[in-house]
């Protein structure tokens, strides 16, 4: 199975993706598609794709947790009952994670972990705001979360997966912080057909959700490697504007359970 090819050393992935959400956290930027090179006109602004979230939900929280940086809304298939135990991978303001804190109730909790130190600042100050005392965020990579193992009910990620350089390493972390049993509901940016080098060297366009994306079958079949079961589509949404000759994007919302 071949994974995307990575043409940028993974640390200034990572230095690109801080200083990038920093700046989106701190309301600097709006979006984290927005950009001023000519690859990367070209290519679809999925921050403006509907993302499936209930007006009615949205209502229930603070309006600084969303700032549009998802692609679909994981918790809505995650199954999340009363009593469980959610962590959501690259959490950002919180959005995830408070719809999650409303589903599981006084009794449950959920655990954010985000490496950005401004988005974690944001998302505190969103759940102090809101007064979700069953909602706590953790700093940490997603390849190497802060979190022990099998004590976690659900796992939710939204449109963050992505952004890692190597996605081997965050499923297999999210296998073993999940219990026997436990779900993983997660949305993403998957790519389709030969994505142009051009596109995978572009930093800008790895902050952007594009150029780090993994050819969807590759992308399901890393996750059943990984150990996972019944891994299922459960929605797909793919972006005609973002077509090239010859590749394109999708976002997707899988479902599997360990």
């Amino acid at each position: 199975m071949e994974t995307e090819k990575v043409s940028i050393e993974p640390e200034s992935i990572k230095k690109v993706v801080k200083e990038k959400y920093g700046a989106i956290a701190r309301g600097e930027v709006k979006g984290c598609c927005s950009t001023s090179n000519a690859a990367s006109d070209t290519l679809y602004n999925v921050g403006t794709v509907a993302r499936g979230y209930k007006q009615s939900e949205l209502a229930e929280i603070p309006s600084g947790a969303n700032l549009g940086l998802g692609c679909g809304d994981p918790t809505a298939d995650a199954d999340i009952q009363p009593g469980h135990t959610v962590l959501d991978l690259g959490s950002g303001a919180g959005i995830d994670c408070f719809l999650a804190a409303r589903r599981v109730g006084a009794q449950g909790r959920v655990i954010g972990v985000d490496m950005t130190d401004a988005m974690l600042e944001k998302a505190r100050a969103n759940a102090r705001e809101g007064g979700f005392s069953n909602v706590e965020f953790r700093k940490g990579e997603i390849e190497k979360l802060p979190v022990e193992s099998a004590t976690i009910d659900r796992i939710i990620s939204n449109c963050v997966i992505n952004l890692a350089p190597d996605k081997r390493p965050v499923f297999a972390e999210a296998y073993r912080v999940l219990k026997p049993g436990g779900v993983l509901s997660i949305s993403d940016i998957v790519s389709f057909g030969s994505v142009p080098q051009s596109v995978r060297r572009d930093a800008e366009l790895w902050a952007g959700c594009i150029a780090g994306t993994m050819d969807k079958a590759d992308y399901l079949a890393l996750i059943r490697e990984t150990g996972f079961k019944q891994v299922t589509v459960r929605k797909e949404v793919v972006y005609d504007a973002a077509r090239g000759p010859d590749y394109g994007f999708a976002s997707v919302t899988v479902w599997a359970t360990k």
